[in-house]
């Protein structure tokens, strides 16, 4: 008998009663019923998160934000309400707790009464986070959890990008006012500098002529000491002349001689005090321009005029009183040649000429007293305007620093109009804008997990056909002994059926399903070998351990149910399944699948299939050395009953 007429003999058995054949159509569909029917269900659970039933609770009291009255609290309610994100349902607390109860909610998300206020604290000198409660109830749903979780990190998300979006934009409306602010203080700054620069140049003005006014004064003091003292000596003289008058007769003669000298000295008095008394209104006129040039008002100049004026009365009465001595004593020099002839007279003028000389000392200290004074005045006066010259410079130079600072902060902050503010104040709320791309994706959910399911459906669709099919003809055994056609025969049934079922399959996920595939006929090629290899793992356990290889298969399928990496990448498991995942068949095709289903790279495909291989060629090798046992050695064992059936 060949391996066609043995595959032959076994499907004639397997559909020769109408149950048989019921069970054989039953067990073929096992796969597509597994694999289709749980990817339709997962086909885009993410895409329907919007008839989840979710409760809202918003218990916020509002508060005062930048100076507006605001219920945050609300607002995100409202936009919550309008998203499609859940079935959200806006109830009370004790209905929210009550409907999680029941299972009318997944999950219940809170807005506590302090929420806008603790939003509002942020600008405050005690800032604290808002807090989003999210209450769940396993015994609904346990992934509710984490989607509950997902979905308040948004609220989250969302209502912070809006808290720092209008407070950036609040930042950036202080910082322009700030900026229109110091452009005026600049300009401020350079009219002041301006204004310094003028009151420069007339303190420079004020201290040169104060120090003329000094050097001058000085010099009319000197000169009205040299007055004073020829006009003690003029008192002196006079005196004399005044006591010797009753010797004039005996010394006439001397006495012309004397009054010449006398005259000389009166002259050259006269003509001091006469210099004097013509600086004084031109000395007057110099301290007046000088004092208007340093700013001082006319009341002011006119009260420091006023305190020098006494002073130039008295030289003007004292140089009066001088010229008058100067004429007496020209007239005393005239009449000094007629001395001889009016010694009466000569007494008489000489009295005069005691109190004139006596006047004249005391007018002639007054003005040396004055002009002192004066001097002392305009040193003062001198100093003073060194001092203020020197205090303009200094201010000059700092508004001038002044007044550079502001225009740098004015260069430094930016002048944005409203619209450019409004999208930067945005741009900080939502500094980071996340790109993805992807090298392959996944068409869904559903697409995502088919290459596991699909790999998965393939080992149970196996594994149900060796509960009917027989592993091996054990009449083959005995009549042909020929282990190599006997074990082909037993493996090549099931591959064919197991091709069936992966057909079936395929059409389900391609068609009804209508899932993606970059490369159809390589999957479905994938998902035959697949197959075939299932195959003869599962005929070499049977083959050696009967029915307790049997149920090794299903040993074998949980353990790569989690260690192929279906769902959660297999570095998450532990170090011994991670071992595993290097070893079973099942992690190869769940990667080869992925591969040629999303357009991934398909020299990973290579590998793939020759570690299937491997596993094909090792389990239809180790049956035929098992079958090659059986045709040589037959046990009691062989003959005992199945304990499965």
């Amino acid at each position: 008998m060949k391996v066609p007429q043995m595959i032959t003999a076994e499907l004639r058995r397997l559909t020769s009663t109408r149950m048989s054949v019921i069970a054989l159509i039953a067990l073929l569909a096992v796969p597509i019923l597994y694999g289709g029917l749980y990817l339709w269900a997962n086909q885009d659970p993410y895409g329907n998160l919007s008839n989840v039933p979710v409760a809202l609770v918003v218990d916020d009291t509002g508060a005062d934000v930048n100076g507006q009255q605001r219920n945050l609290g609300d607002e995100a309610a409202e936009q919550l309400l309008d998203s499609d994100t859940f079935e959200w349902h806006r109830v009370s607390s004790d209905a929210a707790d009550a409907g999680l109860e029941r299972g009318d909610f997944d999950f219940i998300v809170t807005l506590p009464a302090d929420f806008t206020e603790s939003v509002a604290s942020l600008s405050s000198s005690f800032p604290r986070q808002a807090d989003i409660e999210l209450r769940t109830n396993d015994a609904n749903n346990y992934l509710a959890s984490t989607i509950g979780t997902q979905a308040v990190a948004r609220i989250q998300a969302s209502v912070a990008k809006k808290v720092v979006d209008e407070a950036g934009l609040s930042l950036l409306d202080a910082l322009h006012t700030i900026r229109v602010s110091l452009v005026d203080a600049t300009n401020g700054a350079t009219q002041l500098v301006d204004g310094l620069d003028t009151a420069k140049n007339g303190s420079s003005q004020l201290a040169t002529g104060s120090a003329t006014l000094a050097d001058g004064s000085s010099q009319l003091a000197d000169g009205t000491a040299l007055l004073s003292s020829g006009a003690n000596q003029l008192r002196d003289g006079t005196a004399q002349l005044r006591d010797g008058s009753a010797q004039v007769a005996d010394g006439a003669r001397q006495v012309a001689g004397g009054v010449d000298r006398i005259d000389d000295a009166a002259r050259q008095v006269g003509t001091i005090a006469q210099e004097a008394a013509a600086r004084l209104p031109e000395a007057r006129t110099d301290i007046a321009k000088a004092l208007a040039d340093a700013g001082l008002s006319q009341a002011k100049i006119d009260e420091i005029l006023s305190r020098l004026d006494p002073v130039g009365e008295r030289l003007s009465a004292a140089n009066a009183k001088v010229q008058s001595t100067v004429d007496q004593i020209n007239q005393l020099d005239d009449g000094a040649n007629q001395v001889a002839d009016g010694s009466a007279s000569l007494a008489t003028g000489a009295a005069s000429a005691a109190d004139g000389a006596s006047t004249l000392a005391d007018g002639a200290g007054t003005a040396a007293s004055g002009a002192a004074q004066l001097r002392d005045g305009a040193a003062q006066l001198r100093d003073g305007a060194s001092q203020l010259d020197s205090g303009i410079g200094q201010l000059s130079t700092g508004a001038t620093q002044l007044r550079d600072g502001l225009a740098s902060g004015v260069q430094q902050i930016p002048d944005s109009d409203d619209a450019t503010r409004k999208a930067q104040a945005q741009a900080i709320s939502d500094p980071v804008s996340v790109g993805t791309s992807a090298v392959t994706k996944a068409q869904n959910y559903g697409a995502g997990l088919a290459p596991f399911f699909a790999a998965l459906a393939g080992w149970i669709g196996i594994y149900a056909l060796f509960l009917i099919v027989k592993p091996v003809s054990k009449r083959a055994i005995t009549a042909l002994r020929s282990p190599v056609r006997v074990t082909l025969a037993g493996w090549l049934t099931p591959a064919g059926l197991g091709a069936l079922q992966m057909v079936g399959l395929f059409t389900v996920l391609a068609i009804a399903l209508q899932f993606s595939f970059a490369n159809p006929w390589a999957a479905l090629g994938i998902l035959l070998f697949a197959s075939a290899t299932y195959a003869a793992i599962v005929l070499a356990l049977n083959v050696w351990l009967g029915s307790v290889g049997q149920f090794l298969g299903l040993v074998l399928m949980v353990l790569q149910l989690v260690t192929a990496g279906g769902t959660f990448p297999w570095q998450t498991l532990p170090a011994p399944l991670a071992a595993l995942h290097h070893v079973l068949p099942m992690g190869y095709v769940v990667d080869a699948m992925r591969q040629v289903m999303y357009g991934g790279d398909v020299s990973r495909v290579g590998p793939d299939l020759l570690v299937l291989g491997a596993w094909m060629l090792g389990g239809v090798a180790l049956a035929a050395l098992g079958v090659t046992r059986m045709t040589h050695h037959r046990t009691l064992r062989d003959l005992q009953p199945s304990l499965i059936g």
